[in-house]
């Protein structure tokens, strides 16, 4: 296990490989090419608003909250709902971003296939902060339980929220999102993929089934 100091030595490199997150297990040549198209950019659009509006119902505001981006699409879905809560409440809400490769488990059997780290930025303190992260499609919380061990060697937040656009099932941890976009029945062989406009050139989620 990398001590504290090693994982934000780490943390510091400035690469910019893709990390991929649980629905990039699989290469695009063992998925089939046809796509159904569940979600466009404005519902994709209104899920956020939606997200946005329950962040201040349950936090009463924005005080001390505190956004997080789990990279690589929760970290623009998190700096969308930071733009939104602003016009909603008129206060700036701190966003950071959080990569996970070092807390990921995947990789234990084969640490020479873990992904290059992106940088991690969290300009703020998380001591007594509520924060929330962000990420695009839940799954089977190994993401998440790797968002959470990462967040906690950082700091002593008041607490821990999360908030993702989809929500596809199949949980393999005991993890429930406390803002979710979409509910979205899938197979657990399904492949979810998030489009979105800082990323992508456009905002929409499709499904792919395997060959």
């Amino acid at each position: 296990m990398l001590s504290r100091e090693s994982r934000a030595l780490l943390w510091e490199l400035k690469v910019t490989s893709h990390n991929p997150s649980e629905r990039d297990t699989k290469s695009a040549e063992n998925w089939d090419s046809g796509a159904t198209q569940v979600m466009d950019g404005d519902d994709i659009r209104r899920a956020v608003t939606r997200i946005a509006h329950e962040i201040v119902e349950k936090n009463h505001g924005v005080t001390d909250v505190a956004l997080i981006g789990v990279r690589s699409r929760g970290a623009p879905l998190a700096e969308r709902l930071a733009k939104l809560l602003k016009q909603i409440e008129g206060s700036t809400v701190p966003v950071g971003k959080l990569d996970i490769g070092l807390y990921r488990d995947d990789f234990a059997a084969n640490p020479a296939a873990r992904p290059a780290l992106s940088p991690t930025s969290i300009p703020f303190n998380v001591d007594s902060k509520h924060v929330i992260l962000v990420d695009d499609v839940l799954f089977t919380g190994r993401t998440v339980r790797a968002a959470i061990s990462a967040l906690l060697d950082l700091g002593r937040p008041a607490s821990i929220q999360l908030a993702v656009l989809l929500d596809r099932g199949h949980r393999e941890l005991p993890i429930r999102p406390d803002y979710v976009g979409k509910n979205l029945p899938t197979a657990r062989n399904e492949h979810v993929q998030l489009h979105l406009l800082e990323d992508d050139g456009e905002d929409r989620v499709t499904i792919r089934k395997p060959v």
